[in-house]
């Protein structure tokens, strides 16, 4: 139960108060949305090819997550012919995946592969991602196969690309 207190603080932390956001694209296709576990989400989390993942671990009921959401799909846009792919893992509650996940997915036109992360079991798979990692959001893994970071933050558009860009050397 290490992290039960931690979750139940971030849950009243972030404010259920989305800023309008404008996320544009040039393709007009919206992300669909994927469910798993943490064993489904852990097979994003383990490639060894020569690609570039940004794993962003958010929900729409936290207002920094979703405040910084358009810069990582501003990454993905213009890095996604460098080997970088960006996954957005949704911590939204089951139940608010067709009243809320699924229609902020459409409304702002996300690009980028998203994830709801349906597994209760915080315990076991915060951990698993980052030792580091106390449980808040937003929260960010970047990898290659050399390469590991992980990062309990909100970035800029700068500072996520000085990042990322670290692992493209």
């Amino acid at each position: 139960m290490r992290f039960f207190p931690l979750i139940c603080i971030l849950l009243w932390s972030c404010k259920n108060e989305p800023k309008e956001v404008v996320l544009s694209s040039a393709k007009t296709q919206t992300a669909e949305l994927e469910v798993y576990d943490y064993d489904g989400l852990e097979k994003f989390l383990a490639d060894d090819s020569n690609k570039t993942y940004v794993v962003n671990f958010w929900a729409t009921w936290c207002a920094p997550c979703v405040k910084e959401l358009p810069y990582f799909e501003q990454l993905n846009s213009r890095y996604s012919n460098r080997n970088v792919e960006v996954i957005l893992v949704s911590l939204d509650f089951p139940k608010k995946y067709e009243t809320q996940l699924k229609p902020f997915i459409r409304d702002k036109k996300l690009q980028s592969k998203v994830i709801a992360l349906n597994d209760p079991d915080f315990n076991t798979w915060i951990p698993k991602i980052s030792e580091a990692w106390s449980g808040a959001i937003p929260a960010t893994l970047i990898f290659n196969k050399n390469k590991r970071q992980f990062y309990e933050q909100t970035f800029t558009y700068e500072a996520l690309e000085t990042e990322v860009k670290q692992f493209l050397k």
